[in-house]
């Protein structure tokens, strides 16, 4: 997916929040947007998610399943927690009964599984951003927009939003996100960029390159199993096994959704790579 030469102001004669912005996601990277509180960050991730059209440039390549985390999730919905998220995931192309299934998944996985009766209008703030994150994450998007989506998570959500992003990404997905915690992901991301002004710039890497080390999983499951959600669009091994190939840093995730899923696949090796 590439922004080329975007721009967006609010009116004709308003001033402009971006301008001349370009950025490139390539598919399986992890990015990460900076930049001052009020200085566009907002306004470029919905534009990238597609929420938002720009005034100027072009956006190109944007997969169809795109998914959007803001930072407040509008609950004031007259439907239940379970009801809602098997809603989007028929409107995101699941089966009905699939996407039952993976909303049901979801509310288990970030511990809102009690709630899934819940009219949405009757969360608390926390459970109402699980409800938010699991709408981005059942229909498994080739592009994942996190706006502060950290934000009002418990500290075991937290971790899971962490593991689920290293299994986006590990299939093959484009993870861009803001998180006000500068440690978040830090050691993970593939790319940083900064809005300064109106525009967009890199933020250098470290001296020597990218730190830590990458790993390469390979793992076995029973004969006709699928690999666990967010990881069944990852490539296939010669052999017919999975191949997965993440940065250090996500691979506890990765690790974690093979060694734990129904039925549990068999890790055959993970290598680190040079």
């Amino acid at each position: 997916m590439k922004l080329t030469g975007v721009g967006r102001r609010h009116g004709p004669r308003r001033p402009w929040v971006l301008r001349g912005v370009s950025l490139e996601l390539a598919p399986g990277t992890l990015v990460r947007i900076e930049g001052r509180n009020g200085g566009g960050k907002s306004t470029l991730m919905r534009i990238i998610a597609g929420i938002d059209a720009p005034t100027e440039g072009r956006v190109r390549g944007r997969p169809r399943r795109t998914a959007f985390v803001p930072e407040r999730f509008p609950a004031a919905l007259p439907l239940t927690a379970a009801a809602y998220l098997s809603h989007m995931g028929r409107v995101h192309g699941l089966p009905r009964a699939e996407a039952e299934r993976r909303a049901a998944y979801w509310l288990e996985r970030f511990g809102a599984g009690a709630h899934a009766r819940t009219p949405l209008a009757e969360l608390s703030k926390g459970s109402s951003q699980k409800v938010a994150v699991a709408q981005a994450l059942l229909a498994e998007p080739g592009l994942l927009v996190l706006d502060e989506a950290w934000t009002g998570l418990d500290a075991s959500a937290r971790a899971e939003l962490d593991g689920a992003v290293a299994e986006r990404t590990a299939a093959g997905g484009a993870v861009v996100f803001v998180d006000h915690d500068p440690a978040r992901l830090a050691d993970a991301a593939d790319a940083r960029h900064r809005v300064e002004g109106t525009g967009l710039v890199p933020v250098p890497e470290p001296e020597g390159g990218r730190t830590g080390p990458w790993v390469r999983i390979r793992a076995a499951g029973p004969a006709g199993a699928v690999p666990p959600l967010g990881l069944d669009t990852a490539p296939l091994a010669p052999d017919g096994g999975l191949l997965v190939t993440v940065p250090a840093a996500r691979s506890d995730a990765v690790l974690r959704a093979l060694l734990t899923a129904t039925p549990p696949w068999h890790v055959r090796g993970v290598e680190e790579l040079p």
